[in-house]
């Protein structure tokens, strides 16, 4: 057998380095924080500009999106106009809350939003929101 050369006093390092495992980590923390606000963004349009402040809600909201070219959606799932009446009756039947809160784009016809809103209290809304980006 081959004996094996050691300094003496000078011993194997059995710790494990988490350097590497803690900048990983940290990299992770700064992409989820920068893309989980864009994640809650859900549909892109352009809200009008308005001088109010924000709700604070405790349960996810109902939203619903009305985009420049009209196309709606409930949530993030897209929903023709003659379907979103029944669609809203059904989430408002498995809801204790029974407010919406309405994102349109600010070039969207005035008849787009006049139907949708119409939709949404036919459906059984009491409370409805409209989403707006504060002005600067």
């Amino acid at each position: 057998m081959r004996a094996e050369k050691r300094r003496p006093g000078r011993r194997a390092m059995a710790e494990i380095n988490v350097t590497p495992f803690v900048d990983v980590m940290l990299v992770l923390l700064v992409i989820f924080m920068v893309t989980a606000p864009l994640i809650q963004q859900g549909i892109d349009v352009q809200l009008p500009k308005t001088q109010s402040e924000g709700l604070k809600q405790d349960v996810e909201p109902l939203v619903i999106t009305v985009k420049r070219d009209g196309t709606l959606y409930v949530q993030r799932a897209k929903v023709p106009m003659k379907e979103l009446q029944a669609k809203l009756e059904k989430i408002f039947a498995a809801r204790a809350n029974h407010e919406a809160f309405l994102r349109a784009d600010e070039k969207v016809a005035y008849g787009t939003v006049a139907r949708t809103l119409a939709a949404l209290r036919r459906a059984g809304a009491k409370r409805i929101g409209m989403v707006t980006e504060p002005e600067a």
